[in-house]
């Protein structure tokens, strides 16, 4: 990049065309912004202006790229690209500003550990939403920015090659949510008096998410009866992609649903996820099935964990301990975090501190 004056009411030499606007100017009543490349006919429209009649400076700044060079919306172009995974679509650019939306609700996954290496290179900018939020479609997740006006392609490249895989390993993406047949097993300790609330909560989480409530099936306390229903929801016809359950005991490893999750070829993967309130949470997987288990005081009433996990549920998530490990970070789920969750949980209590 070499630096040029620019003599306002005088011929500009050939050369200078495609150069760099440093500072905004007002020229015949048109805004140009700063960044703007300057066409022949801008070349040629300065050159007839005048500077004290036009409020126009003397002379102005601007950037002459080299070869080598990329021009501030070229190189944030092709940084978006390079971080962007499934699920986005691209606004822009606008000032070297690229913007990435959500192209339908679902979940923000952003890899935060290569964000941040990203990053580190100047003058490349990225920044997002938090990862494991809860978006809509259009809403804005992340924006990739260039600081000056030109930056070597050197520097672009090296970014670039560091970030090749795409895909589900892309730094941002958003998963949608899919339509997931979710059916919902309850131990009879769930008291009677409190069945209509929950059944309430729990259809409207479901549905507000896009997938389809199957059947709130009540079951007692005992192995036998667990063990029966949670088979006949696990496998065959009558199969749910997910499981939600209510009434366990989730510190009791013999608890009636641990007890058959393991009789089925199942595996408990987290007892209690980091984040608050969320201790009382477990997770577990019997084949194909996801199984989430509620804590049943909080379920109706409560914005807790599992309204971050469920929607990571109902997007195919694999389950396993890597689906809740980065909740830790922003895991004090204050009215402060609540602009992470559903919109249907943003309304509910917010936990003591």
């Amino acid at each position: 990049m070499r630096v040029a004056r620019l003599d306002i009411g005088r011929p500009a030499s050939a050369e200078l065309e495609g150069s760099i606007l440093t500072r905004d100017l007002v020229v015949d009543g048109e805004r140009w912004a700063k960044g703007r490349r300057l066409s022949a006919a801008d070349l040629a429209g300065l050159a007839a202006a005048r500077p004290a009649a036009d409020d126009l400076p003397d002379s102005i700044t601007v950037l002459h790229l080299d070869p080598d060079d990329l021009h501030e919306d070229e190189a944030a172009l092709l940084l978006a690209s390079a971080v962007s995974g499934p699920g986005l679509t691209v606004r822009g650019p606008a000032q070297s500003r690229v913007d990435l939306l959500a192209a339908s609700d679902g979940v923000l996954h952003v890899r935060t550990a290569a964000l941040e290496r990203l990053d580190r290179i100047d003058p490349l900018e990225v920044f997002t939403g938090f990862d494991g939020s809860i978006v809509k479609a259009g809403d804005l997740v992340a924006s990739v920015k260039i600081a000056p006006h030109t930056v070597p392609k050197s520097i672009v490249d090296r970014a670039t090659r560091s970030l090749r895989g795409g895909g589900r390993s892309a730094i941002v993406r958003v998963d949608p949510f899919k339509p997931m047949r979710v059916a919902v097993l309850v131990k009879e300790s769930l008291r009677a008096a409190d069945r209509g609330r929950f059944e309430t909560s729990v259809r409207d989480k479901v549905e507000s998410l896009g997938s389809s409530l199957t059947e709130i099936s009540y079951v007692v306390d005992e192995e036998a009866a667990v063990g029966a229903e949670l088979k006949r929801l696990t496998r065959g016809r009558e199969r749910a992609d997910v499981v939600l359950t209510a009434g366990g005991r989730s510190t009791d490893p013999v608890d009636p649903f641990f007890v058959a999750i393991d009789a089925l070829g199942g595996a408990v993967v987290r007892r209690g996820v980091p984040a608050h309130p969320g201790s009382m949470l477990w997770l577990a997987h019997v084949g194909r099935t996801g199984i989430l288990g509620l804590p049943t005081c909080g379920a109706y009433s409560k914005a807790t964990a599992a309204d971050l996990v469920l929607p990571r549920l109902l997007t195919g998530e694999r389950v396993g301990p890597a689906l809740v490990a980065g909740l830790g970070h922003g895991g004090l789920l204050s009215r402060d975090q609540r602009f992470r969750f559903p919109s249907y949980a943003r309304d509910l209590d917010a936990p003591e501190r």
